[in-house]
């Protein structure tokens, strides 16, 4: 079965540091800000659980994903001052998430090839 699907999912997880977590949703706030106006941003949102804070993201291809990084690079680095990212994923099919291990290699995420289903 051919997939038509281009989209890419980020899977990023934060440890928040004690006594950080509002600041953190504070830093929630102003992504969620500056990420809805990126075109190619499908849905953006963050969850919490404890001290764990997920960021639950979509982008139509890999230059959204690429793109959407770019936007946010300065906020992330506020981010990662008060947590630490301990699990990162990326989630998309083959051709896309070669577009994204070069560039995002530093960050050393776990690639998750799609092969099976569809989309809407």
């Amino acid at each position: 079965m051919k997939l038509n699907d281009n989209c890419c999912t980020i899977v990023p997880y934060f440890n928040v540091a004690m006594g950080h977590i509002d600041d953190f949703k504070a830093l929630g706030e102003k992504f969620v800000e500056k990420t809805q106006d990126e075109e190619k941003c499908l849905f953006y949102g963050f969850s919490f659980h404890g001290g764990i804070a997920h960021c639950r993201e979509g982008y139509a291809d890999a230059e959204g994903v690429l793109a959407h990084l770019e936007n946010v690079g300065e906020l992330l680095q506020q981010a990662l001052e008060i947590s630490e990212l301990s699990r990162f994923e990326i989630h998309g099919p083959r051709k896309e998430l070669e577009k994204l291990r070069g560039p995002l290699a530093s960050l050393n995420p776990d690639f998750y090839e799609l092969e099976i289903g569809f989309r809407k």
